[in-house]
C-alpha cells in the first residue's frame, strides 16, 4: 500500500516508514546524539512522541488526517543509540474520527511507549481555506 499523508516529513526527526497496510504502520525512529537532553544521554521524549504520531497518521493513511488529541504513557526511557519501533493500529473508525492504539518497543522488544491517539479525517486540508 503506497502512503497518502504526511508525504514530506523528516524521517530522520520522526522516524521511518517501515511499512503501511489497511489501517496498521510501523515506523522505526533511530535515537541520535541530536535528541538527546543531558549527559545520561537520555532522548527528548517529543521525537519519540512525534514517531508515534507519524505512525498513527501513516495506520490512518488519509491526505486530510489530523491529531486530535493523545493519551500516551512513556514507560522506559530512551538513550542515543537506541532504535525504537511504533507500531500503530486503528482501532476505531466512525466518521471522521479515528481512534490509534499505538506501541513502542525498544530493540531488546521491551514496551516503552504506549498511546492512544484521536485523529480526524478532514474533507480538506486543514490549512485549505
Amino acid at each position: 500500500m503506497n502512503l497518502k499523508t504526511h508525504l514530506a516529513i523528516n524521517q530522520s526527526l520522526c522516524g521511518q516508514l517501515l511499512s503501511v497496510d489497511e489501517g496498521v504502520a510501523i515506523v522505526k525512529l533511530d535515537a541520535t546524539s541530536e535528541m538527546i537532553v543531558d549527559d545520561y544521554r537520555l532522548v527528548h521524549g517529543g521525537f519519540i512522541f512525534g514517531a508515534a504520531d507519524y505512525a498513527a497518521m501513516a495506520a490512518v493513511n488519509h491526505p486530510n488526517v489530523v491529531l486530535g488529541s493523545a493519551e500516551v504513557k512513556f514507560l522506559k526511557p530512551s538513550i542515543s543509540g537506541d532504535a525504537i519501533i511504533l507500531k500503530a493500529t486503528v482501532k476505531e473508525a466512525k466518521g471522521k474520527l479515528r481512534s490509534v492504539d499505538v506501541e513502542g518497543v525498544d530493540e531488546a522488544g521491551a514496551k516503552i511507549f504506549v498511546g492512544v491517539f484521536t485523529c480526524f479525517v478532514l474533507e480538506k486540508h486543514v490549512l485549505e481555506k
